[in-house]
């Protein structure tokens, strides 16, 4: 995949210009850092070896809802798929909810800014999800949807 942005990012050489770093490119290319964002390419390989196609609907996120937590068994893999979860929630927002955008903050956190001017973070979110199973990814995208 040619991601022009991310050469720029991987040039910055202190890891306070790399955490800054997202948020500058987010600004110059928002559909490609979204792009990136939207990939989430563990959980979708977790739930398709689950059966489950991820299609970037609500629907999905109900679904996801309802998987045996399996992930929780595996450490190392539990962060990583909180963090997918997470960008794939924000996602499925961003697509579906009118008004809501990606926003990175300084940090180099991505956040779902809603058209009120909310800000939902949603990757903590999703290691909430995956750590503890609530809350729920479909839980989080209804509070979303309802403003």
């Amino acid at each position: 995949m040619n991601i022009p942005f991310l050469d720029k990012w991987r040039r910055r050489h202190t890891a306070t210009d790399r955490a800054q770093g997202l948020a500058a490119v987010f600004e110059e290319d928002p559909d490609g850092v979204a792009a990136l964002l939207s990939e989430c390419e563990l959980l979708r390989s977790q739930a398709s070896a689950a059966g489950l196609e991820l299609d970037d609907s609500p629907a999905s996120l109900a679904a996801l809802d309802q998987l045996l937590p399996r992930w929780r068994d595996d450490p190392e893999l539990l962060p990583w798929l909180g963090n997918d979860a997470g960008l794939y929630l924000g996602t499925v927002v961003v697509r579906t909810v009118p008004g809501a955008t990606w926003h990175v903050w300084p940090g180099g956190s991505p956040v779902v800014r809603l058209k009120t001017g909310r800000d939902i973070q949603v990757v903590e979110a999703g290691l909430d999800w995956a750590v503890h199973g609530a809350p729920e990814l479909s839980q989080v995208y209804g509070e979303a949807s309802e403003t």
